[in-house]
């Protein structure tokens, strides 16, 4: 066990330069590519240039260059601090946003919160709104049908928002969400075929109950005529639900899949 273990660290002694090497070269890639996407590049080489200055100064031994820079550091730290405020700032978000700090679900939570402002937005201006989310089932007959248009686009609220907001072509039909991504609009839902549907219902509501009794998809529906918005699932309809109770509901049922909570909302 002893020889195993004197085995195991001599090769982590070997690799150990290596492992060393590799971080710190991904380290500086980072942060190279972070101050690209900033333009805090120029700032940088400033940084670098100092560096250089002052370790020749060292080396050489300008005394009177050292002591200088020495002097100056300080102030030379909070000018630089000044100067370039924005790009550091610019630099910190980046870190921020990066994917290394993104825990758990958060990116799924972020677009559900997009289709949400985009249903409370579309309902204060009683537009009609549509919004099928892909589950297991693909729904490429749907999303590929002739009716469609493909977007293959990034969710956004303005986007949602431009789609049903004006009577543009893509505003009649459904928008198709998966993982993240537009993925088509205008796309035509077969309807339900039930017959204790409310009469005022129109082909909006009857479409998402067609899709979701025929499917597992999730649908977010806002009322042209009421601006009371719903959701569809597992061949029901809850009807009129707050923005809090449609975020929840949409978290717990693309986080679990197919699970739902069929006593939750107003089943109509």
């Amino acid at each position: 066990m002893m020889d195993f273990l004197n085995q195991l660290k001599g090769f982590y002694d070997l690799i150990n330069p290596f492992l060393d090497v590799f971080f710190l070269a991904l380290l500086l890639y980072s942060v190279y590519g972070i101050l690209v996407k900033t333009q805090a590049i120029q700032l940088f080489k400033g940084i670098v240039a100092l560096f250089i200055i002052y370790a020749a100064a060292f080396i050489l031994r300008l005394e009177t260059l050292l002591w200088i820079l020495n002097a100056l550091a300080p102030g030379l730290l909070i000018g630089i601090a000044i100067v370039f405020q924005p790009e550091l700032r610019k630099i910190f978000l980046q870190i921020g946003q990066s994917d290394l700090f993104k825990i758990g679900k958060r990116s799924k939570h972020s677009y559900i919160d997009a289709v949400v402002a985009s249903a409370e937005k579309l309902s204060s201006y009683r537009r009609g709104m549509l919004v099928v989310f892909i589950r297991k089932n693909t729904l490429k007959d749907i999303v590929e049908s002739e009716s469609g248009t493909r977007l293959d686009a990034k969710i956004s609220s303005s986007l949602i928002v431009t789609i049903f907001g004006h009577d543009t072509p893509l505003h009649d039909g459904a928008v198709v969400i998966h993982g993240g991504c537009i993925l088509a609009a205008a796309c035509y839902l077969p309807l339900s075929e039930q017959q204790d549907i409310r009469k005022t219902f129109g082909t909006r509501h009857r479409a998402a109950l067609g899709i979701a009794e025929q499917t597992d998809a999730v649908v977010v529906i806002v009322s042209e005529e009421t601006g009371a918005m719903s959701l569809a699932y597992d061949s029901k309809l809850y009807y009129d639900l707050s923005s809090a109770e449609i975020t929840r509901q949409l978290e717990n049922l693309l986080d679990v899949g197919t699970e739902s909570s069929d006593n939750e909302g107003k089943n109509e």
